[in-house]
């Protein structure tokens, strides 16, 4: 029993993984494409966000893998002969919890080393591609988003470098949007990161508060697209990218509580999640155990248990976003990951065991 759910939660988790990894990876296949990012980049970037994939599919596809076989063995009678030959509901779910265990492990090195240390390599690679090789990323007859609140569009892009027909939007001060259209300019690397040089152009600036615009025509102009953040290490950390420690007692950030609060919750919603690889099994195998055998199938057990893991699933995604604003929250995520794990616990090891007896068309089935 333990090889079977073991196997089926590989092969979901696998097969989840893949799709879920070619739907995001679509989002870089324009750099290559588009945009003349090199493939080996790509597919390191893409190998990046598969950590972050299996702290959510692994125990979806383990918690599925436990229903599927358990259901097989209701179905093909092989748990009524093990209760025949003596085998009680704890020692039945004995293979399910062992599972859970090894998965809860998985999930724990992911969550507490590999998903932060994957997740900062990805911005880290990412902050590097559109500051470091922004002149690679900029496509003909669009606009482009060379970072926040950066936006250029060109017109033409000669072989030699040189860019026609620059318009630029600068909207990083949003309280004084400035507009920047040239003839002709290029990108160039220094040290404080790329920069674009207008020529022959004007600069449009609408103080939103007054309403006034101001128009200055130049000759050449600069424009510094990485607004002094090109330097990684001064770049703020998202809260995926931190460690448990920098998310429960973060040394930055001191001055805005608001961020604070969203760094403790993701930092209680990792803790919290640790206990999800076995809620879901127990729950399973509290509703594929403790209910009645029936010849008609076990369609009313395979529903409630999904039921209730999709409730559970939005409730501590819920839980989350309100910690974010009222951090006593936290103990949300906790609670909705530890209760239903003792009322599964419950079902298996003292509920009596005459909801075990076998039930068929005409009512439960006397054994001798």
């Amino acid at each position: 029993m333990v090889k079977q759910i073991a196997g089926v939660t590989v092969f979901a988790t696998v097969i989840l993984c893949l799709v879920i990894w070619l739907t995001q990876s679509l989002r870089l296949v324009d750099m290559i494409v588009n945009r003349g990012l090199p493939l080996a980049t790509f597919a390191y970037m893409a190998s990046l966000l598969i950590p972050r994939f299996l702290t959510i599919v692994l125990p979806i596809a383990m918690f599925s893998a436990t229903v599927y076989t358990y259901k097989q063995l209701i179905t093909d009678s092989e748990l009524v002969v093990m209760r025949a030959a003596g085998l009680s509901t704890p020692m039945l779910a004995k293979p399910g919890f062992i599972v859970a265990s090894a998965v809860t492990i998985i999930v724990t090195i992911l969550n507490l080393y590999l998903l932060p240390l994957s997740y900062r390599e990805f911005k880290d690679l990412q902050h590097t591609v559109r500051n470091d090789l922004g002149s690679i990323l900029l496509q003909e007859g669009s606009f482009n988003t060379l970072s926040d609140g950066i936006t250029v569009f060109i017109r033409e892009r000669r072989s030699n470098g040189a860019l026609k027909g620059i318009f630029v939007h600068d909207n990083r001060d949003r309280a004084r949007p400035v507009t920047m259209m040239a003839e002709s300019g290029a990108i160039v690397q220094s040290a404080d990161g790329p920069r674009v040089i207008l020529k022959k152009g004007n600069r449009q600036q609408v103080d939103r508060n007054g309403g006034k615009l101001s128009l200055l025509y130049f000759d050449q102009y600069i424009v510094e697209l990485s607004a002094g953040e090109s330097d990684i290490n001064g770049r703020r950390r998202k809260p995926r990218e931190r460690y448990l420690h920098e998310l429960l007692a973060p040394r930055d950030e001191i001055n805005d509580p608001h961020y604070r609060n969203k760094l403790a919750a993701e930092g209680h919603t990792r803790l919290s999640s640790l206990f999800l690889p076995l809620t879901y099994c127990v729950i399973a195998m509290a509703f594929m155990l403790s209910g009645a055998f029936d010849r008609r199938g076990q369609t009313k057990s395979v529903y409630g248990a999904v039921l209730a893991i999709t409730t559970i699933v939005i409730a501590h995604v819920g839980s989350q976003n309100m910690a974010a604003h009222t951090p006593f929250m936290n103990l949300g995520t906790y609670f909705i990951a530890l209760a239903p794990l003792l009322v599964a616990l419950y079902v298996i090891y003292f509920l009596p065991r005459s909801r075990n007896i076998p039930k068929g068309p005409n009512g439960p089935i006397q054994q001798a």
